[in-house]
Order: C-alpha cells, then sequence, then structure tokens
C-alpha cells in the first residue's frame, strides 16, 4: 500500500502493529500529528525477517543471562508453591500445561508457537478433547520439528492420562460450553477454565460461577478471547498473529498488568502498553457478557498480591458497575499500586436513545452505569484516568516514567526471541519463497468464481452445447475439435459401451458385485481385464496398422510379415462375428467416418487388408477395435487440429485405448447395478463346467 500510494502521489499513510489501531483514528481526525517516519519493526506473520532485528548470537545469549544471574527463568514466570499464608499461586506460569476442548487446529498451533517464541522448555497443550471423532494423535508444529498431541474422545481420558494439566481452553459452541465446563469441574486438577463462547444463557453462567466458587476454580468469560501471560502461557487465539506477539513482547515478561472487558481491546493493550512501557506482565480479558466468571477486582487484588507487577491498567466500558468496586478498593487502599483506568464508551451520551455496544454487558441501564460517570468516578478515586482513550497510551508512559525514576521499576535489557518458522503458505503470500510444484496441470482450474476446462468456463460448455465429445477434446486434447470429431468420440462411447455379460470385463465385475463389493470395486475388477486380449487392442492397432502405412508395406505384405513373425494383427478377427454376418457397429463407424473425415488412408489401409484376411478365414473381419483405432489415427493426422508430431505423440502414450476404456466403464457400471437390482447371491462357478485335471492322471 505504501509503495501504491509513492506510484500515485497520493499523501497515503500506512500503519502496521507498530502503531496502535486507535491512534490512527486520532491522525486520520487531525487531532494527532502524523509522523513523518513510521518506525517499521521488521516482522511478518510468522517470524523476523531476516532483514529486521539480528538473531543474537549464542554467546550474546549466554552472556545476558549472566547478567541476568544463573540463566534460571525469571521470577515473573516461577510457580510459587506451598500453602504459605498470603501467597498467591499464579494463575499461569512458564510450566502451565493445558487442555483444549474444541478442535481448534489454529489456536493450538498459535499457542505452541507463542511457547517457542517465550522459549518454554515444553509445550503448553498436552491433549485435545473432541468428542466427534475416535481417539487419535494431531500434528503440530514445535519450532520446525513436527510434534503429536493425543485427541480424546472422552474428557475423563484425557484428564487421567495427563494430570499435571491445570487449565482448560474450552472452544466448545454455546450449545455445549454449560455442560462441558459442569464436566470439567469434576476433576479437581484444573484450577482455570477460559470460556470462549458467546451466547451461553445468563442462567447457566450464573450456575457456573457459583459452582466454581464452591471448587475454588477461577473462570475467564464467557465472551472471551483469554489471557496471556507474556514469557509464559496464553489462551487460545490471545494476542493475535505472530508479528503482534513479536511487535507487543508478548515473548518476555514486564511490569505492568491488565484487565479487559474487551477481547480486541486487550489487543490494543498489549500493543499500547508495549510501547509506553516495558511491557506486559499479565493481561486478561474477562469477557463481555453482563456476568462474567472473575471480575475486574478477581485479577486486579491478583495483581496487587504479585511484586513482580508494579502498575495496573484497567480497561471497562459502558454498562455494569464493577469500576465501583474498583474505586472503593482504591478509596480503602486495598488497591495501592498505581492504577491507570479509562472505561470506553463516552460516545454513549451523544446518541438520544439506548444504545447497545456490541457485548452482552455493553449497554447502560442508569445514568451510573455510564462510561463517562464510571471514569469520572475512577479519578475521583485516585486512579490515573485520561481525557479520551487516545490518550491512553501518553498517561500509561507517564505513570512508568514516574516509576522507573522512583527506581521502582527497573528496565531489563532487552533479549531478542527465537525465530519462529515462517509457514510455508504464508512465505508464498509474501513472495519470500518460490518452490517447484508438484504437480503441473494444464487441463482444468477449479481456483477461481468458475470452473474451467482446457481455458473454456463450465458455463460456457454447457450454453455452446459441446456435449460429452466436446468436454473429452478439452480435457483430452486441450483444444475444441471439429463437430464431426466430437460425434465421433460419443459415437465410439456408445458403440463399445457394452458387449455382453460372458465377456471377462463384465464377468469379472458381476463377480465382484455379486460378492458385495462396492461400485469401485466392481467397475475396477473389470477394467483390470483390458490389454491386448480384451479390449485393449486399439492401441496396438493403431501402432502396427500406421507403421505399415507409413514404411509403404502392401497390404499383402503386411499380412506375411505379421505371419513370418508369428504375431497376430490387432483390430483383426471375431469369436461371433464374420464377412458373412457383420458387425453392426463396425458398419455404423465406418460408413460416418467415411462419409465426414476429411481423409481415411488408414481406415482405407485396414479394409484391403481385410479384403486378404477374410480370404483366408470369414471372421478375419475388421472388429470394432481396428475401425475405431484406424479412424482414430486418421483424425489425428488428417482433422488439422494437430501437428504430425502430437499426432505421434498421442498414438504412442495409449491415448486411442481411451475411448474404449470409458465406453466399457458406462456397460460395467450398468452390470454392477443390474446384479444390485437383481440382488443376486455370491457366485460360484458350477463344478461341471470346470474340467479337474489332477497330477495322477499324469502319471498313469
Amino acid at each position: 500500500m505504501r509503495e501504491v500510494g509513492q506510484t500515485l502521489g497520493i499523501p497515503l499513510y500506512v500503519f502496521g502493529p507498530e502503531t496502535h489501531m486507535t491512534a490512527i483514528c486520532g491522525m486520520a481526525l487531525g487531532t494527532r500529528p502524523i509522523p513523518q517516519e513510521n518506525n517499521v519493526e521488521f516482522a511478518t506473520a510468522n517470524f523476523l525477517l531476516p532483514s529486521g532485528e539480528k538473531q543474537p548470537n549464542k554467546q550474546s545469549l549466554a552472556s545476558s543471562k549472566r547478567d541476568e544471574g544463573d540463566g534460571a527463568p525469571a521470577p515473573a514466570c516461577s510457580r510459587i508453591v506451598g500453602d504459605t499464608p498470603g501467597v498467591q499461586t499464579p494463575m499461569f506460569t512458564n510450566k502451565t500445561k493445558s487442555i483444549v476442548w474444541g478442535m481448534q487446529t489454529r489456536a493450538v498451533q498459535s499457542m505452541l508457537d507463542f511457547d517457542f517464541v517465550c522459549s518454554r522448555s515444553e509445550p503448553s497443550v498436552v491433549a485435545i478433547i473432541y468428542p466427534f471423532t475416535g481417539d487419535h494423535k494431531q500434528k503440530y508444529y514445535w519450532g520446525h520439528k513436527e510434534i503429536l498431541i493425543p485427541v480424546y474422545k472422552k474428557m475423563n481420558d484425557a484428564m487421567t492420562k495427563h494430570p499435571e494439566a491445570d487449565v482448560l481452553v474450552n472452544f466448545a459452541s454455546l450449545r455445549s460450553a454449560y455442560q462441558s465446563t459442569i464436566e470439567t469441574m469434576e476433576f479437581p486438577q484444573i484450577r482455570t477454565i477460559a470460556i470462549i463462547a458467546e451466547g451461553i444463557p445468563e442462567n447457566q453462567t450464573r450456575k457456573l460461577i457459583k459452582l466454581a466458587n464452591e471448587k475454588n476454580v477461577s473462570i475467564i468469560g464467557p465472551a472471551t478471547v483469554g489471557g496471556v501471560k507474556p514469557g509464559c502461557f496464553k489462551i487460545g487465539n490471545t494476542g493475535g498473529m505472530m508479528d503482534n506477539i513479536l511487535h507487543s513482547k508478548l515473548y518476555r515478561p514486564g511490569s505492568v498488568a491488565y484487565v479487559s472487558r474487551s477481547g480486541g481491546m486487550s489487543n490494543e493493550l498489549n500493543n499500547i502498553v508495549s510501547k509506553a512501557t516495558d511491557g506486559v506482565y499479565e493481561g486478561v480479558a474477562i469477557g463481555g457478557d453482563r456476568y462474567p466468571g472473575t471480575t475486574f477486582m478477581d485479577h486486579i487484588l491478583r495483581y496487587q498480591g504479585d511484586d513482580n507487577v508494579k502498575m495496573i491498567v484497567l480497561l471497562g466500558e459502558v454498562g455494569g458497575v464493577e469500576e465501583y468496586e474498583v474505586c472503593n478498593a482504591l478509596k480503602n487502599k486495598i488497591v495501592t499500586k498505581p492504577l491507570v483506568a479509562w472505561c470506553i464508551g463516552t460516545c454513549a451520551a451523544m446518541f438520544t436513545s439506548e444504545v447497545q455496544f456490541g457485548h452482552a454487558g455493553s449497554c447502560a441501564n442508569s445514568n451510573q452505569e455510564t462510561a463517562t460517570a464510571k471514569n469520572e468516578a475512577l479519578k475521583g478515586a485516585g486512579a490515573h484516568v485520561p481525557s479520551s482513550f487516545d490518550h491512553l497510551g501518553d498517561v500509561v508512559q507517564e505513570v512508568y516514567n514516574k516509576l522507573v525514576a522512583q527506581g521502582a521499576i527497573v528496565p531489563a535489557a532487552e533479549v531478542p526471541p527465537p525465530t519462529v518458522p515462517m509457514d510455508y503458505n504464508w512465505a508464498r503470500e509474501l513472495g519470500l519463497i518460490r518452490k517447484p510444484a508438484s504437480f503441473m496441470t494444464s487441463i482444468c482450474d477449479e481456483r477461481g468464481q468458475e470452473l474451467i476446462y482446457a481455458g473454456m468456463p463450465i458455463s460456457d460448455v454447457l450454453q455452446k452445447n459441446v456435449g460429452i465429445g466436446g468436454v473429452i477434446s478439452l480435457l483430452w486434447f486441450q483444444r475444441c475439435l471439429p463437430p464431426y470429431v466430437c460425434k465421433f468420440f460419443e459415437m465410439c462411447l456408445m458403440v463399445t459401451a457394452d458387449h455382453g455379460p460372458a465377456v471377462s470385463g463384465a464377468h469379472n465385475t458381476i463377480v465382484c458385485a455379486r460378492a458385495g463389493k462396492d461400485l469401485v470395486s466392481s467397475l475396477v475388477s473389470g477394467l483390470l481385464t483390458i490389454g491386448d486380449r480384451f479390449g485393449g487392442a486399439l492401441d496396438g492397432a493403431a501402432k502396427q496398422f500406421s507403421e505399415a502405412y507409413d514404411t509403404g508395406m502392401h497390404p499383402a505384405e503386411f499380412v506375411n510379415h505379421m505371419r513370418n513373425k508369428g504375431q497376430l494383427i490387432m483390430g483383426i478377427g471375431h469369436r461371433v462375428k464374420s464377412i458373412n454376418n457383420p458387425d453392426q457397429r463396425v458398419q455404423i463407424v465406418k460408413e460416418f467416418v467415411m462419409q465426414n473425415f476429411p481423409a481415411t488412408p488408414l481406415l482405407q489401409y485396414a479394409l484391403e487388408v481385410e479384403k486378404i484376411t477374410t480370404s483366408k478365414k470369414p471372421n478375419l473381419i475388421l472388429n470394432v477395435d481396428g475401425v475405431i483405432a484406424c479412424s482414430f489415427v486418421d483424425m489425428l493426422r488428417n482433422c488439422g487440429s494437430f501437428t504430425s508430431e502430437e499426432a505421434e505423440e498421442y498414438i504412442n502414450m495409449g491415448a486411442i485405448n481411451s475411448l474404449f476404456v470409458l465406453g466399457r466403464s458406462i456397460g460395467f457400471i450398468g452390470h454392477y447395478m443390474d446384479q444390485k437390482r437383481l440382488k443376486q447371491g455370491l457366485y460360484r462357478h458350477p463344478w461341471d463346467d470346470i474340467s479337474y485335471v489332477l497330477p495322477e492322471q499324469y502319471n498313469n
């Protein structure tokens, strides 16, 4: 987009994750200055680009670890264990293990990529529960390696086999989220449940909250994107794509903790906090429903009791009165850490009627629930409240700078994260790589809005009524062949469609169908009999007759030559038909070709050969295989649509037999359906039709 603006000379300003979204609104409205140069960080959706921030070498990483201490995980990510009074166990650590309910492959991969970029030693997802498929293992990436994560149908199996898991990320739909959450709370190992679904009835949510309080389980949600603890753990799709995670430096802990109602705005907070401070320590989106599983105060009190949190950010919204609990906590000195707060929805005062702002709980039922009233109350209680959301980042930075000046926060040296390998599909979209295709095709393209056969949209194929012959010409030969050629194709399909149940292909299909096999198996059983002795004579006939004709061999000379070699002439001979009892199929094809083809030299040559062979034996006639093969060669060579090289290539590749294979498939399918319709049982060949020749007879 930047290049387009520069090329066209348009004052086009383009921003990405380096600038938070709401700041752009201020620039567009003229309330904020537009920076002349964007501080574009070199990251894309899945990794740091090579031209961007240089990867640290092992030596620099080792030295930075020595500076930090012994290289152990930072206190922000260490689990506090034991029953010491007044000491809280963090909700998430860098050892947190979770189970995901629902087949959310992208969310799980996002969690694993976050783990990897945070330098976790083990994946945070240990199992997936999905009742609609059998127990199996699902493949995911861990950095550049592939790992397998087990998928269970039953929750009991997942919990029993993974007792170390204490978090469940519930992606169940609103119809099953309640029941699955109830089932989860039957297992004491689970201490935190994130419910992503929106639209859960409020009476069900209140029952969940009551049960969770009884069992000392923390619920995040419903209607939430989740939460994130940088360097430790993230829930589902929290934090967005990898470029957002990298830009917001969520791969290592900072000093600022936030709690938000909105999941989407929590991503904005990640960006704002990362630009204004040393980064996020933990962030939770409690969800937009009227009754969230955990409230603002639940998380703010956790942050108040965590020495790693130096300042708190609260992002509320219009509707509800929970923010007033925060006001009371500030007034009563229950919360003593600096708190920056803002409630979204101040524009509601501009509307003359009641306004619902997206979330189920974001509707002011009284003046006390308006965003303006709550912002004023928070400011009066001692919170740092900006004049508008546009200045939230400025206030956060002011508070942070004071804490740094006081020595309460000592910014740590920045250590670049490990590079997450880029997904192939994304790299290809960005044009960063090129790779030879595994397959090439030139006859069909299904990627656009309309299916295309060799350059012709399927709508034209139908509207122009090209018929089956026209479709064959497009898909087999990549061009529209003359109407008489298409008619020839269709005629060949009709005359070769079937030749009764006694021939080997039909017989095999019937036996297979009566054995209870499916359509595809029965059809393939019949097709596998096609070869030089049944049906497959088309290719052999085409090669033999065309070679003899091309070398100038007289028909009689050709017959004698084949007899001296001890080889049969393909396309000559019939078990039943003869010169006195001609095959009507041959007559029909021959007459059509002679009347419509511009030239038929090879067919004429074959008819001269037939005169010689039938003088020796009446049934040595030009059969269906022979007449179709010779006519096909005449078509390739004389219709004007192929070069001589292309014609020979099709003859040599075995294309001529395609008509027989396609035509006879019609008959085989018919025999399959016929046997099923007649409900024929298992076929067993009768004994009296088998000549048993035992070895003892040879020994007498």
